[in-house]
């Protein structure tokens, strides 16, 4: 079968490797049929995830239909449509015991510490499998794994309905975060670098939009809180100078997510965290959140339709991770599909 695999930094490479086969503990195989290139997927491809070791198949937003399961699955039948948690973790370690599995001293991550979804066929445990709604397209369905990623970060935020909420960024993880902290926070401000992205920032529920290429953000921040500062800042940008913007523009007592994996050097300022007393906390995958992100879908408060807006089969996954690092203005969310494989 076929698979995507990052050799090396800046090396893909469509591979062949053997049809996976089930065991006791890897006890569904799924045929894979949709997955989402995600940021830290480019960051694999380009040599900046700290976290990720090579050769990887890569690919950690993972939906696709039950071929078979072991005669132990009770839970799914073949043909049921699922999304795969990527989130593998020991269940033992301190973090575990604190039920912060998605930091397990032995954290392994598909598609970064072992292989993930970019291949036909993956096997793994039913209880990593997760029943898709009838409501939403495979498609869709991959933008769950960014939703999760949101719903972790406003959980770790402990973001309240009277929070002044800045989230620095809008693309594809600043646009999750920004459904879910909807249903959380009453008052969101959304930092970008480009207008089409603010436009439907505010279309979907955003107070005030600033493109910080065009004003100053602790400036506007100040004007749009009351001269206090945000409450809570969340980075969905990531950059070498995110972390310090935040700390500037939020406000005393006020909380900073961060969610960035570069090593490379960031700027910190001890007085601004010392003197507003700010929390600063990192929000790392998610923990468990898939059941409640399907439970949100089903209840009609989670609307993921429309979030992609480009497709590649996988065999033209160079050709996608080419066009997602253009930065191409038009780009939402680029999903990998797998039909034209399977239909061979």
């Amino acid at each position: 079968m076929k698979a995507v695999q990052i050799f090396k930094p800046k090396s893909l490479h469509i591979i062949d490797i053997e049809k996976p086969f089930l065991t006791e503990e890897n006890n569904v195989l799924v045929r894979m049929t949709a997955a989402g290139i995600c940021g830290s997927d480019m960051g694999i491809y380009h040599g900046t995830n700290a976290a990720a070791t090579y050769p990887r198949i890569i690919g950690h937003e993972m939906v696709g239909v039950v071929e078979n399961t072991f005669s132990s699955v009770t839970s799914l039948r073949p043909g049921d449509r699922v999304i795969v948690n990527q989130v593998t973790s020991c269940g033992h370690c301190y973090p575990c015991r604190m039920g912060r599995g998605n930091v397990c001293d032995s954290l392994a991550v598909r598609g970064v510490h072992i292989d993930g979804g970019y291949q036909e066929y993956i096997a793994v445990p039913q209880e990593d499998c997760y029943l898709l709604p009838d409501s939403i397209s495979d498609t869709d369905a991959v933008m769950i794994e960014p939703a999760t990623i949101a719903i972790q970060s406003c959980t770790r935020a402990e973001l309240r309905k009277d929070d002044m909420l800045l989230i620095y960024g809008c693309g594809a993880l600043g646009s999750s975060i920004l459904k879910i902290a909807r249903l959380l926070c009453d008052y969101i401000i959304v930092a970008d670098v480009i207008d089409e992205k603010l436009e439907g920032a505010k279309s979907a529920g955003a107070a005030h939009t600033i493109n910080v290429l065009k004003e100053n953000l602790e400036e506007k921040i100040k004007e749009y809180t009351h001269g206090h500062g945000a409450t809570v800042s969340i980075d969905a940008v990531c950059g070498n100078d995110s972390l310090i913007r935040l700390l500037k523009a939020t406000g005393n007592a006020g909380r900073v997510i961060t969610m960035g994996f570069s090593t490379s050097p960031t700027e910190i300022n001890q007085f601004l965290i010392t003197s507003k007393e700010l929390d600063v906390r990192g929000s790392r995958l998610q923990n468990k959140m898939f059941g409640r992100a399907i439970e949100l879908i089903n209840e009609g408060k989670l609307d993921l339709t429309g979030s992609v807006s480009h497709t590649f089969p996988l065999l033209k996954a160079q050709e996608a991770f080419d066009f997602v690092g253009s930065h191409d203005p038009s780009i939402r969310k680029v999903v990998l599909t797998f039909s034209s494989i399977l239909n061979k």
